[in-house]
Parts: C-alpha cells; structure tokens; sequence
C-alpha cells in the first residue's frame, strides 16, 4: 500500500485546455507526481449539470482532455486518470451525503452562488447543478483525498467537504479522510482580450492544442495598452497581457527587463515584443504538439490508459464504499 499522501484532482470535460489551465494546474501537476499519489478525475457527470442537452461535447472532450493531460508529460505510470461516469460508486456515495448537508448551505455557499449567477440560472437552476457540490465531495471522500489543490474561489468547497466528513464520522464512526486545500500560489493568467480570466466560452484563450499559426493569429490580436496610440508613446506594461504572458512563460527575465524599460520609454512597438511572444509560446508549445501527434496516431493506447486508470480508481473508491455502507447499515448481504 502507498505511503504517499494522496492528491484528487481534475477538470471537466467542456472544452480544450489552455495556457491559464497549464500555469494554474497543469505544471503543478506534473511536479507532484513524483511526490504524491494523485488521482485526476475526468469529470464528466459535473459537465453533464450544465451540458445535459449536449451529451456528445462531453464524451468528444474526453480524449481531448486526456490528450492534453499526457501531452504535457503527465505520466499514466504516476498519475492515475478516471472518467467519473465510470464510477458508479461515487453517484451512490453522493446519495449517502446529500443527509449531509441543507439546501441552506448550499444556497450560502458563494461558489454555488457565483456560478449560478453567471449562468443566469436565477430560480431555473436545475438540481443537478445546485446540489454539484455535493459530488464534488463524494468525489474528494470517495478517494480519501489527503490534498486538494484549489485556488482560493474554491476553497468553500474543500470547508464543505471537511464539514460533511467530520459529520459523518461523527455519526457513524471514523470512515473518511478530512481533506485539505492545497492552495495554488500561481497568479490567474489573463485572456488575451484583457479580461481577468482565460476562459473557454469568453474565447479569450491560448490552447495548449492550438497550431503555430494560430499562436501568431490570437499573439497579434492581443490586447495591449490602450493608452498607446503611436510605438513612440510611453507604455504601461503592467497588466499588460502581452508582458504578463512574457513573464510567465520566458526565462530570460533580462531580456524581459529590456523590453519592459523600452515600452514605458516608447523605444519598442507592440508588434516587435508580441512577434517575441509568438516566439516564446511557440517554443514553449511545440513539445507538447509533438507529444499529442504520438498520442493520437494510437488512440487504442489512450483508451487503454483511460480504462486502466479508471479500473484502479474505481477500485480505490469501492474500498470506501465498503465501509461506508457498513457505516449507513446498508450492507445487506456483504
């Protein structure tokens, strides 16, 4: 048995993955492979809450989300990937917690709230999407997570699951894990128009998928300093998506130095520090379409990664599961 802390973690399956997914969780998660147990969990019935009309974009996205996950040297021989559908047994844990919890508490929590204010959902939210949060905990306790990794918006979540844990063995005796955050310490990347976040369905993004004329396409089309009207003009490079790319993705930091001095000087153009830009991201981007092209020649091998990664999961979870129902009294025949 591992003596590994173990870490839950994973993304819906709504889209491609970008650049802000890579400095936000992807790098992250390659770095604690080597040290933890980590579980990444393709979350496919959650995508379902807001995508129920359109089943064919989830299962569509599935590949392309393991794609992206093994593109970027997440390793299926350390990290262990599960297509949540495929694990029964976290719809039924599901079933067990929501005792845990009111709608009350979900109604105050400020993720649930945030998010259905986007939606636009007001008194039309549907079930499923209200009560995900209580997935979201079957997922974290269904896999006894030691370690979650969030970003401060989230951490309601985590409290939420720590609550219903505590609960739960309260009642029935010690039975779950009390998960906590691993807060990310890594600033949110931008959009390439300027808004705070790089987000699928604001388009603003840079994919990890995307070709290198594409890069050059969305680079070139970046927002910059609105207050610049000539190259000669003094910029500002702070919040600066075309700088905060720079900082985030290039080593040199002197030659970054060098350009920001010139830009708040007017002694650099836009078009010469993005066509840097395209360079870097390109450069920085290439590997990782290489490492796709393999993957994708032999969709048999991902499919045997997802299958293989989903039966070791499933297995995990059913370990919990078996005390669970011996907790609730439900197992009749066991």
């Amino acid at each position: 048995m591992s003596k590994k802390k173990r870490i839950l973690t994973g993304d819906r399956p709504t889209g491609p993955l970008h650049l802000g997914h890579y400095v936000g969780s992807l790098k992250n998660r390659v770095l604690l492979q080597d040290e933890y147990e980590q579980f990444i969990l393709i979350a496919d019935i959650q995508a379902l809450t807001d995508n129920f009309e359109n089943p064919q974009k989830i299962k569509n996205n599935i590949l392309e989300l393991a794609l992206d996950y093994l593109s970027v040297e997440i390793s299926p021989e350390k990290s262990t990937i599960i297509i949540q559908s495929q694990v029964p047994e976290l719809a039924e844990l599901t079933v067990y917690l929501m005792n845990m919890i009111t709608v009350a508490q979900l109604e105050r929590n400020p993720t649930v709230k945030n998010e259905i204010r986007q939606k636009g959902y007001r008194e039309n939210v549907p079930v499923g999407f209200f009560v995900y949060p209580i997935s979201q905990s079957a997922d974290i306790l269904g896999f006894q997570a030691n370690l979650v990794p969030v970003g401060e918006d989230q951490l309601p979540m985590i409290e939420q699951s720590r609550e219903i844990a505590r609960r739960f063995n309260s009642l029935y005796g010690q039975t779950f894990v009390e998960p906590k955050e691993m807060l990310s310490e890594v600033p949110r990347l931008c959009g390439i128009d300027g808004k705070e976040k790089m987000s699928k369905s604001l388009n603003n993004t840079i994919n990890l998928s995307d070709s290198a004329d594409i890069v050059v396409e969305k680079v070139m089309r970046m927002y910059t300093d609105p207050t610049r009207v000539r190259a000669t003009d003094p910029g500002h490079t702070e919040h600066n998506p075309v700088f905060i790319y720079l900082n985030a993705f290039h080593d040199d930091k002197k030659e970054i130095k060098d350009f920001e001095d010139r830009y708040r000087l007017g002694k650099v153009g836009d078009i010469e520090v993005k066509k840097r830009l395209v360079e870097i991201l390109n450069s920085f981007l290439e590997p990782i379409r290489q490492k796709r092209k393999e993957y994708e020649k032999d969709s048999h091998l991902v499919n045997s990664i997802l299958k293989r990664g989903t039966e070791k999961g499933r297995a995990v979870v059913e370990q919990t599961m078996t005390l669970v129902r011996k907790a609730v009294k439900t197992d009749y025949f066991g």
